[in-house]
């Protein structure tokens, strides 16, 4: 019986850190702007239309961080 062992290393330079943290910069401004106009959208609804929706005013915070930032775990 064979075995065939890779082991690969990736040596990140500084450059590439400094890279991966500012687009982990503005993917979380990108995230924070969805929350920040889905939260100001749902809160400009009347009752109403909440309802016709399924949402209670309670509600719309959680609805908006679901929107951005994903489905709770």
């Amino acid at each position: 019986m064979a075995f065939a062992n890779d082991i690969r290393s990736i040596e990140h330079g500084f450059a590439d850190r400094i890279a991966v943290f500012f687009k982990n910069v503005q993917d979380a401004r990108q995230r924070r702007k969805v929350f920040r106009q889905t939260l100001s959208e749902l809160q400009a609804l009347s009752g109403r239309e909440l309802a016709d929706l399924g949402i209670n005013r309670s509600m719309i915070t959680r609805v908006a961080a679901e929107a951005a930032y994903g489905t709770e775990k």
